[in-house]
């Protein structure tokens, strides 16, 4: 999808952002202590998703986005450790608690992780294990999160592979992932999350190793499942045309970040941070030319070991100010009722 088609979108408002946030993102910061020094792959994100609608991340690659997604889980990989913020959460029941108030392998955690809160994996090649069936490893997380018997386990996880187009499910219960296509592989991931009836996914590049059909039928079916059971979805991705498609609100972020976030029709419509406005114009739109070079953003993110002085984005950015951009960082600042960026352009 491009850009003009984006805008096009209804202006309605989702009903679900009216009501409290089910997930509210505050100073998160997730560090990774390695020998050459500290990396602070997230760097005090604020964001809230609020129940029944869609909020977009995006940025290019080594921004942060799955880091702070698995920071929610508590499943950061070694040296990688959370360091600071809260992660509210609304559960079920309506108790508001801190998810990092619980111990990563803790009860309490394992019962909201995969349950109430699920996620599907960027990369499913490496996300199964090879040593059990595709069977085995999604009837594990039934019985860890639901009360149904074996039989009932099995034709719940049969439906499932059938509903993200998995053919023959009966008998790709009793098969290894290795027998699996990386798409399907990427089908099944789905199912597994889905199949818990979860109230929050994380979808993490869900649809990558998709062809497009495919990939319509699978963002379809995530917003059934949005639309029947009020789930909130967080969504990471590099393709613009889908969080044009599906997302009520967006995140940008930049080396750990947050730079700017907002309506998902503001953001297409009237982008404010310099960073964003370079997104979406090195995407084709209806007026691209067939041989047409696309812009692209000067440079490349900085590695995060070497984080420039003052705004990260200044070194590329074309509405860099002397003096300023280069030598402080710019607080997140509420530009209208709906939008944050942070960009000096918008402070006094």
């Amino acid at each position: 999808m491009t850009t003009e088609t984006a805008t096009d979108q209804t202006t309605e408002q989702p009903r679900g952002l009216d009501a409290d946030p089910v997930i509210s993102v505050r100073d998160l910061e997730t560090h990774f202590f390695t020998d050459e020094g500290v990396v602070r792959a997230v760097d005090g994100v604020n964001f809230d998703v609020h129940p029944g609608t869609t909020m977009g991340i995006v940025g290019e690659s080594g921004c942060g986005k799955s880091i702070t997604a698995k920071s929610i889980l508590q499943i950061v990989e070694a040296p990688g450790r959370i360091v600071n913020g809260e992660i509210q959460y609304r559960r079920q029941s309506g108790e508001a608690v801190n998810l990092l108030d619980y111990p990563a392998n803790s009860g309490r955690m394992r019962a909201i992780r995969g349950g109430e809160i699920s996620m599907i994996f960027q990369e499913p090649m490496t996300s199964f294990s090879s040593l059990h069936t595709f069977g085995n490893q999604i009837d594990e997380a039934l019985k860890l999160h639901t009360n149904l018997s074996k039989d009932e386990r099995f034709e719940l996880a049969v439906d499932w592979l059938a509903r993200v187009g998995i053919p023959n499910p009966s008998q790709r219960m009793h098969e290894y992932p290795f027998r699996f296509s990386g798409g399907q592989l990427q089908r099944a991931m789905i199912a597994m999350a889905m199949c818990t009836n979860p109230k929050v996914l994380i979808a993490d590049e869900p649809t990558t190793a998709l062809d497009v059909t495919t990939q319509a039928q699978i963002l379809d079916l995530l917003q059934r499942m949005q639309e029947e059971n009020d789930m909130a979805i967080v969504f990471i991705t590099h393709d613009l045309g889908v969080i044009a498609e599906i997302a009520d609100e967006v995140t940008v972020m930049y080396l750990g970040k947050v730079v700017e976030s907002g309506p998902v029709n503001d953001f297409f419509d009237a982008p404010l941070h310099p960073y964003s406005r370079a997104l979406l114009t090195s995407i084709p739109s209806m007026f691209t030319g067939s041989r047409e070079r696309l812009p692209s953003i000067s440079g490349s993110i900085p590695h995060p070991q070497n984080r420039p002085s003052g705004c990260a984005f200044h070194p590329r950015c074309q509405s860099f100010i002397n003096g300023v951009c280069d030598i402080r960082e710019p607080n997140l600042v509420s530009v209208n009722e709906e939008q944050d960026v942070s960009c000096f352009l918008y402070e006094d």
